[in-house]
């Protein structure tokens, strides 16, 4: 299901394909995933940074917020390690932020590279809207609900309901895509996070850690992917109010 606000979208720029098919963006002049293996980045960064997929257990409903949904890549990954490990019952909400939603053959393109998510690329492209604005929402499975929220991070942020369990931040480099890892983003992501909420993200950007450090965050550095020296991982303290 889609809802349609026109004025919340804005017109996607061309993408690039370089190498085959690894999706590059012009707007911000930076590739959508780590060029050694998005996949396997996801998996260092967005999952063991959140400490998933062992806090699955923990709750009935786990929700879990994402600052630019690009390919999907980080969405069908997390989805393929959800159907493994979930607890009888449980549900997944995954909600993104995207200014620049891709087109499903785009999408369908660069997650082809992945045979270990096929058949999670299939069902998104299968379902994907033709024209993905507002808010696009979509029941991938019985336990899994997956929610684009098109437009600018912080808009969407800010309209969206509280308790997020964990974030995936990102975003394109700090360096091309400063918005999204502003010290307003950053507050209005610690706000809508559940105590002992997590985020993580490759980014180690000094600025970066000081505004999720000023929202409230405890903020550990850990070691990158692929000879990335670092990235960062944190927490909501459970006494934050």
């Amino acid at each position: 299901m889609t809802d349609t606000d026109p004025e919340k979208n804005a017109a996607a720029p061309p993408l690039e394909w370089r190498d085959g098919d690894m999706p590059y963006s012009q707007a911000f002049g930076d590739h959508f995933y780590c060029q050694t293996d998005g996949r396997l980045e996801c998996g260092h960064v967005f999952l063991a940074g959140n400490g998933l997929p062992e806090r699955w257990g923990d709750k009935d409903i786990f929700r879990i917020g994402e600052l630019g949904f690009g390919t999907g890549l980080n969405f069908c990954e997390t989805w393929r390690h959800w159907k493994l490990h979930r607890q009888p019952g449980a549900r997944l909400h995954f909600t993104s932020f995207e200014l620049y939603p891709m087109r499903g053959v785009d999408i369908d393109r660069a997650l082809s590279h992945w045979p270990e998510i096929d058949a999670e690329r299939r069902a998104l492209t299968t379902i994907w809207p033709d024209t993905p604005a507002g808010t696009v929402r979509l029941a991938v499975d019985d336990e899994t609900q997956l929610t684009v929220v098109c437009g600018p991070a912080l808009d969407g942020v800010a309209g969206a309901g509280g308790g997020f369990d964990a974030w995936y931040l990102d975003g394109f480099a700090p360096s091309r895509n400063g918005d999204m890892w502003s010290a307003e983003l950053m507050q209005l992501v610690a706000e809508k996070s559940s105590p002992g909420g997590t985020f993580a993200t490759y980014a180690a950007a000094g600025f970066v850690r000081r505004n999720l450090q000023a929202a409230g965050f405890a903020v550990e550095r850990r070691k990158g992917f692929a000879g990335k020296r670092e990235m960062l991982c944190g927490v909501k303290p459970i006494s934050a109010v």
